[in-house]
């Protein structure tokens, strides 16, 4: 398993469009992936689960991603959410 902490930049958080961007990606990664918010685990897979932790601006997470492909996968991770998804 790797893990990293980022802090989400968007202004807008979490919301809709960058969780549908972080789904989609995850998605075709065969290891798992969980964010850490608040002491709950969120599955990174699920936009449901992503869009009801609420992440704001400025949340602090952890990404925690376990399986063959580990380590690309929180590599795309920390980049997406790092980027702001581009917004």
């Amino acid at each position: 398993m790797v893990s990293k902490n980022v802090k989400i930049k968007n202004e807008m958080g979490f919301h809709m469009r960058p969780a549908n961007l972080f789904v989609t990606a995850m998605s075709k990664y065969s290891s798992d992936i969980n964010i850490v918010h608040d002491s709950k685990n969120i599955d990174g897979k699920s936009i449901m689960n992503i869009m009801a932790a609420g992440m704001k601006c400025g949340s602090e997470i952890t990404l925690e991603c376990d399986g063959a492909d580990e380590r690309e996968m929180l590599d795309e991770a920390v980049s997406l959410i790092e980027s702001g998804f581009d917004e």
